[in-house]
């Protein structure tokens, strides 16, 4: 243990998770060759290798999988330690980004406020987050937190208060046979195009809001998927407050019973919890299904 550096540590966790040096001494800020002396300092002190480098992969090898499995809960608890001691000392204050899909409207303005008032000395800042990017201004460091939609499956993110359950509708263009109906059942889908999110959002969280098997387009943003429902190229699901927000005269909201229903989740990155994320959590959840209106 003489000389062991967390450094090195954080540098093998990142790596674990990343198994690419590159994309590592991004995350780092250092550069590829640095992230190679810190794993190869590791592996002296330990005395065998941790991860095992080819051409073509990185993976880690037995001892280093057990190692990052018995490493991580204590690595988490010692820089939480550290940083709830930074936090103890200087309070809830600075700034906090956050980042929300959909509409800050006044139900979420209302749940900042209140954080806001709790802790004077914090500013929020809020920035909205792409429709096909739920996740990546959170994992990027551009926002501290984020609101989006669920599900929430990402190993390096934690998922905090759940709220604003809502029932979902499906968005069709006036011309549309489904216009004419008062309410639609799940089966009423299974042939139906349902235009989902684009790439870089996750597979699994674009099959949850566009379960269809049917072809149908992907878009970057909301408006763009409005905008193809009003062209008759598909149907899109939304909760019934994003369907009330966005109401348009070429385009109608029909309830559907039997699927999911429409979920929020306050995200933050694992190693960016801090006294701000953790206090503005408590807002959130405090503040319950009226805190936010979905995305």
């Amino acid at each position: 243990m003489s000389g062991l550096e967390m450094r090195e540590l954080e540098c093998f966790l990142v790596l674990a998770e990343e198994l690419h040096f590159g994309r590592t001494g991004e995350r780092l800020y250092v550069s590829q060759s640095r992230v190679s002396q810190l794993l190869a300092a590791l592996e002296h002190r330990i005395g065998a290798r941790l991860v095992e480098r080819t051409s073509r992969r990185v993976r880690l090898t037995p001892l280093g999988e057990r190692f990052r499995t018995e490493l991580r809960p204590a690595y988490d608890e010692l820089a939480g330690a550290v940083e709830r001691a930074r936090e103890s000392a200087r309070g809830v204050s600075g700034r906090i980004r956050v980042g929300f899909q959909g509409t800050a409207d006044a139900r979420l303005m209302a749940a900042i406020t209140a954080f806001q008032e709790q802790h004077p000395g914090c500013v929020a800042e809020i920035a909205e987050v792409p429709f096909a990017d739920p996740f990546g201004a959170v994992r990027h460091g551009e926002v501290d937190a984020a609101i989006v939609l669920l599900p929430v499956a990402e190993p390096d993110l934690v998922l905090g208060p759940v709220f604003s359950r809502q029932q979902q509708t499906v968005a069709v263009s006036v011309r549309h046979p489904f216009a004419a109906r008062t309410s639609l059942a799940a089966a009423d889908l299974a042939d139906t195009p349902l235009i989902s999110a684009a790439p870089p959002a996750p597979a699994y969280w674009r099959a949850a809001h566009a379960p269809s098997a049917v072809p149908a387009p992907a878009v970057r943003t909301l408006q763009e998927g409005l905008t193809l429902v009003a062209a008759d190229r598909g149907a899109m699901l939304l909760c019934r407050p994003t369907a009330e927000y966005h109401g348009r005269q070429d385009v109608v909201f029909v309830p559907v019973a039997g699927v999911p229903d429409s979920v929020l989740g306050m995200v933050w990155h694992r190693d960016g919890e801090t006294a701000r994320v953790r206090a503005l959590a408590r807002a959130v959840a405090g503040a319950g299904d009226a805190a936010v209106t979905a995305a």
